[in-house]
């Protein structure tokens, strides 16, 4: 009697997709490499010689996914110690700040210029289309929420907030 054949490792991977996914993801936090290391799995999967026996395909899998797992994590600290020892040799003990992630003093000024304009730009809309604008841009409220207070239609707030986007954009630099 032969034992019955067994699952090719593709096959297996389709069947244990969600659960390798839910696997993936407890282990990364919800981060957004799930996908990317699925697909990576199902390609060292479909690598595999089909003679190659296996005998718990399922297992296998699950061990694929977690040296693919080992495999990121280690990739991120030589990247990180790289980066590092990089960021050490660049600078002169003292001299030299670390890199800033703010903007430059010229971003800050031209971003004041706008805003400067969009203010100037919302004191010429008419009255009623500017309280629109408020309540539903600086507010927070919905298109209901603002035709609700203000006891208007929700197509006439879309009408007011169209308007008053036009006249903001043509008014203000880009």
């Amino acid at each position: 009697m032969t034992a019955p054949p067994t699952p090719s490792l593709t096959d297996a991977y389709f069947e244990q997709r969600d659960a390798l996914a839910r696997f993936l993801r407890a282990r990364l936090g919800g981060s957004a490499d799930v996908e990317d290391l699925l697909q990576d799995l199902y390609l060292k999967a479909s690598r595999v010689d089909p003679e190659t026996e296996v005998r718990d395909p399922r297992a296998f899998l699950y061990k694929l996914a977690s040296n693919l797992l080992m495999d990121r994590r280690r990739s991120s600290l030589r990247t990180a110690a790289r980066d590092g020892a990089w960021r050490d040799t660049t600078q002169v003990a003292g001299l030299t700040e670390d890199i800033d992630d703010a903007p430059s003093a010229e971003a800050v000024v031209a971003g004041r210029e706008r805003l400067a304009a969009l203010v100037a730009a919302l004191e010429t809309l008419p009255r009623k289309t500017a309280a629109i604008f408020r309540m539903h841009k600086f507010d927070g409220l919905s298109y209901a929420e603002v035709a609700a207070r203000l006891e208007i239609s929700k197509s006439s707030v879309e009408k007011h907030m169209m308007e008053a986007l036009k006249l903001l954009a043509a008014r203000t630099p880009p």
